[in-house]
């Protein structure tokens, strides 16, 4: 039996669903202190404890994003903070290529406001 991280991303469409498979992959080896969880019934990445990203889909575009716990902290032009009072989110395009570069520079400033 699936567990229910697993069947999230086995349900999405291609090309988001492979988006957010690599974009699972790639934030879980990030650093060896990072764990995936399951939390408010979305996929969460925490750091040591502390929860630092989840990932997620827009409801109206579908695209997938990466969304920043205490994102409003960092200073980055590809976040955006919305209406959200705490978070920021990084938008994927799943028919582009990732831009693991950037996501790595704010995984990193994100994992330094946890240490």
């Amino acid at each position: 039996m699936l567990r229910p991280i697993d069947n999230y991303f086995l349900q999405k469409q291609e090309p988001v669903k492979s988006c957010m498979l690599y974009l699972r992959d790639y934030i879980a080896k990030f650093d060896a202190g990072i764990t995936e969880d399951w939390k408010y019934g979305m996929p969460f990445f925490c750091f040591k404890g502390k929860m630092l990203c989840y990932l997620w889909t827009d409801k109206k575009t579908g695209q997938p994003y990466i969304g920043f716990v205490d994102g409003k902290l960092l200073d980055f032009p590809q976040l955006k903070q919305e209406k959200r009072a705490r978070m920021k989110t990084f938008a994927v395009n799943p028919e582009a290529d990732i831009p693991v570069g950037e996501i790595a520079e704010v995984l990193a400033a994100a994992l330094v406001l946890r240490k």
